[in-house]
């Protein structure tokens, strides 16, 4: 878990701009993927730049942290897993699978 929460952070906080960061489903494997502004996995790679179903996904366009968390993007990142909801996340990949 501990491997994942941190491939995940550095997603996140390595999108120059907006974007966000995901955990995808591709095929039979979980994937750690971003993309840029309102892109996403559904969109496929020829767009996005990634692909797969999203089980989870952060937000790191600056108006999703700003008013709590200013300009401390890392933050926000870190505060993340308080957040996010395990049994929608499960329910999400019990569905594709």
């Amino acid at each position: 878990m501990e491997n994942f929460k941190a491939e995940f952070e550095k997603a996140a906080a390595t999108r120059f701009g907006s974007g966000w960061a995901w955990l995808v489903l591709k095929g039979d494997k979980l994937a750690v993927v971003s993309t840029a502004n309102q892109d996403s996995p559904l969109m496929g790679e020829a767009i996005s730049g990634a692909s797969g179903f999203p089980i989870i996904g952060l937000d790191v366009w600056e108006h999703a942290y700003y008013l709590k968390f200013q300009n401390r993007r890392p933050d926000y990142i870190k505060a993340f897993w308080d957040v996010v909801n395990w049994d929608e996340a499960a329910a999400r990949f019990a569905a594709k699978k």
